[in-house]
């Protein structure tokens, strides 16, 4: 009898140990999707010179930053002209998950800027 607990005891440790893991991953990739998703906002508003003095990359890196996650990419140029424009981030962030050590969760987020909408026109 003391093996079988001993056994049904390793099963609960092993799935408590997954749950974890399963939980850790999980909430890494809703941090790591509103990261990208603050940041791609930022960097389309930065996108026309008028609306922000800082460069798109910028905006989107302290938007992601202040978020906890990294932008490893953005399609985000400056562009002064009034037609509209989508900017893409991609943005990373690492945790620690129990067993498999650091795991890198990834989103790509887009965001759309009309200058005319912004200048109310």
């Amino acid at each position: 009898m003391t093996v079988a607990m001993v056994g049904v005891v390793a099963v609960i440790a092993v799935l408590a140990v997954a749950v974890a893991a399963l939980g850790t991953l999980y909430a890494a990739r809703a941090q790591a999707t509103n990261a990208a998703d603050a940041a791609a906002l930022a960097a389309a508003v930065s996108s026309y010179p008028p609306a922000s003095s800082l460069p798109p990359l910028t905006a989107a890196r302290q938007a992601a930053e202040a978020n906890g996650a990294v932008v490893v990419a953005c399609r985000c140029r400056r562009d002064p002209a009034l037609h509209d424009r989508t900017v893409e981030v991609v943005a990373t962030i690492t945790v620690k998950v129990p067993i498999f050590g650091d795991v890198q969760v990834r989103s790509t987020a887009r965001a759309e800027f009309d200058p005319l909408l912004w200048l109310g026109r």
